[in-house]
């Protein structure tokens, strides 16, 4: 190995350089059994961003309207627990929240039924805390998703 493939394989990441040497990853959500295009397949990392940047801008909208009384610092807080509400209900009845919907996404069980009700919960409570959501497995499934044995789907 030369200068140039050591700096290539430090620069790509670690995923890159075992590719490399002849390991294969396989597509996200094969280890789930999820097809690898279309419909049931896993859900983009910028379709997730986007519907979740939907949700919260809902959530601050109606907290500010509704629940802050036109202060915009008390909007902020309230926009959490409107979050968790409007998580925990729609993503425990239908599936998915409006912005999931908007961008065609939703959350089923790794078994691909409907996510039970103490698993949205934990789901929903996990999302609020930010961290599990940023950290990623090679499904690009959140820490959140995991621990809840979920998965978010293209409609």
């Amino acid at each position: 190995m030369d200068k140039r493939q050591a700096i290539g394989s430090w620069l790509s990441g670690p995923r890159a350089a075992a590719e490399d040497m002849g390991v294969d990853f396989g597509y996200r959500g094969e280890r789930l059994g999820l097809p690898e295009e279309g419909p049931g397949a896993v859900a983009p990392p910028g379709r997730r961003i986007g519907a979740l940047l939907v949700d919260w801008g809902l959530c601050m909208l109606i907290a500010y309207a509704l629940l802050s009384g036109g202060n915009v610092q008390t909007a902020g807080n309230w926009a959490l627990v409107v979050f968790f509400v409007m998580s925990a209900l729609t993503v425990g009845t239908i599936g998915c929240t409006p912005g999931k919907r908007l961008m065609r996404l939703r959350v089923i069980s790794e078994t691909g039924s409907r996510l039970g009700f103490p698993w949205v919960l934990l789901r929903s409570l996990l999302l609020l805390l930010v961290i599990p959501a940023v950290v990623w497995d090679r499904d690009s499934r959140g820490l959140h998703d995991r621990l809840s044995r979920a998965v978010q789907v293209r409609m």
